[in-house]
C-alpha cells in the first residue's frame, strides 16, 4: 500500500505528459514542451496552451473524480456494482445537455451546453433528495437513483425519437458517447472548482466509511453514520459527476472498474481505497484518451466507447467470481 500511491502518482504524471505530447498535429516533443513552458504567440504554444493542456487536465480531473466517487459509493452502499451513474445524477446531466442541443440553445454560447448539463444535474439532486427522504436508508437511495436514471434515459430516448433534425440527433448520439476533444480553458474553469469541492467533501467522509465497514449499528454507535453521511456523499458525488458530464459527456465504467482493480492491493478499508481510486481513475482516463487518438487517428473514436470496452470484461469477471462463490 505504501508503494502503491507513489507508483500511481508517477503513472498519472507520465500519462499526463504523454497526453500533452499526443495529437494529430505531430509537433516535435522538445518544441512542444518549450512552447508550453515559455509561451508565446506561435502555433506551437497556442496548440499546447489552448488545446492539449486543457484536454490533459480535464482527463486527469474527470477520471480522478469518477474513480473517487465510485469508491466512496461502493463503500457506503456496500454494493460492488455501485458507481456514480447509479444515483442518476449523470443521467440527468446528460438529459439537460441533450435538451440544449435539441432546442438549439447550445448554439447560442460556448458554455450553454455545459450549463444546461449543470442544471440537469441540479434537478437530479433535488429529485434524489425528495425521493430518498431524510430517513431513507441505502436501499432507498439506490432505488431512487435507479428510478431517476430510468427517467433520464426515457427522456433522452424521447428527445431522440421526436427529433425532426437528423443533424441534431446525430450530434446528441455522439455527445452521449463522451469525449475530451476540443475542450478549452473555459470548460476547465467551469468544471474544476465544483469538482475540487466535491472531492474534498467525499474525502472528509473516509473515517465514517471505515466505521461503516463494521456495520451500520457499530457506525451509528460511533456517531459516524446516518442521514448526514448519506447527503455528504450525494452532494460530493453530484459536485463531481455533474460538471464531469457537462464537459466530457457520459463516460461510464471508470467509477466501477477502478475500485475493483485496486481493492486487492489496498484492502477493503475505504479510507485507503479513496486516494488510490482517484489516482487510478485519472490514469485510466488519461490512457483511454491517449488511445482514442492513437488507435484510429483518422476517425473520431469516442472516449465513452473505449471505457465501455474496458468495463464490459470486468462485468464478466464479476459474474464469474460470483458463480464461483468468490467475493466481489
Amino acid at each position: 500500500m505504501k508503494a502503491l500511491l507513489p507508483v500511481l502518482a508517477a503513472l498519472v504524471c507520465a500519462l499526463f505528459l504523454a497526453s500533452l505530447l499526443t495529437g494529430p498535429a505531430g509537433l516535435p516533443m522538445l518544441d512542444s514542451l518549450r512552447g508550453l513552458a515559455l509561451g508565446g504567440d506561435g502555433p506551437i504554444p497556442i496548440v499546447m496552451r489552448e488545446i492539449r493542456l486543457p484536454r490533459a487536465i480535464l482527463g486527469a480531473a474527470v477520471g480522478a473524480g469518477l474513480g473517487l466517487s465510485g469508491a466512496a459509493l461502493q463503500g457506503y452502499l456496500r454494493n460492488p456494482l455501485a458507481e456514480p451513474g447509479l444515483i442518476g445524477i449523470s443521467g440527468m446531466a446528460a438529459l439537460g445537455a441533450v435538451l440544449s442541443i435539441q432546442t438549439g440553445l447550445s448554439l447560442l454560447a460556448v458554455l450553454a451546453l455545459p450549463l444546461a448539463a449543470f442544471a440537469g444535474a441540479a434537478v437530479g439532486v433535488a429529485m434524489l433528495m425528495a425521493l430518498a427522504g431524510p430517513r431513507g436508508g441505502s436501499v432507498t437511495l439506490i432505488l431512487a437513483g435507479v428510478a431517476i436514471s430510468a427517467l433520464a434515459g426515457a427522456g433522452t430516448a424521447l428527445v431522440l425519437n421526436l427529433s425532426p433534425n437528423p443533424y441534431a440527433a446525430s450530434e446528441i448520439v455522439f455527445w452521449l458517447m463522451g469525449s475530451l476533444a476540443d475542450r478549452s480553458m473555459l470548460h476547465l474553469w467551469l468544471a474544476l472548482p465544483p469538482m475540487a469541492l466535491g472531492a474534498a467533501v467525499i474525502l472528509s467522509t473516509r473515517r465514517a466509511l471505515d466505521a461503516l465497514t463494521l456495520g451500520e449499528a457499530a457506525a451509528q454507535a460511533l456517531g459516524m453514520a446516518g442521514p448526514a453521511l448519506r447527503w455528504r456523499l450525494v452532494a460530493g458525488t453530484a459536485l463531481i459527476v455533474g460538471p464531469a458530464t457537462a464537459v466530457a459527456g457520459a463516460i461510464g465504467f471508470v467509477g466501477l472498474v477502478v475500485p475493483h482493480i485496486l481493492r486487492p492491493f489496498v484492502g477493503a478499508r475505504p479510507s485507503a481505497l479513496l486516494p488510490a481510486s482517484a489516482l487510478g481513475g485519472a490514469a485510466l482516463l488519461l490512457a483511454s484518451d491517449i488511445a482514442v487518438r492513437l488507435v484510429v487517428p483518422d476517425r473520431d473514436l469516442k472516449l465513452g466507447v473505449l471505457t465501455a470496452i474496458v468495463g464490459a470484461p470486468l462485468f464478466l469477471h464479476l459474474i464469474w467470481k460470483t458463480r464461483s462463490g468468490g467475493r466481489v
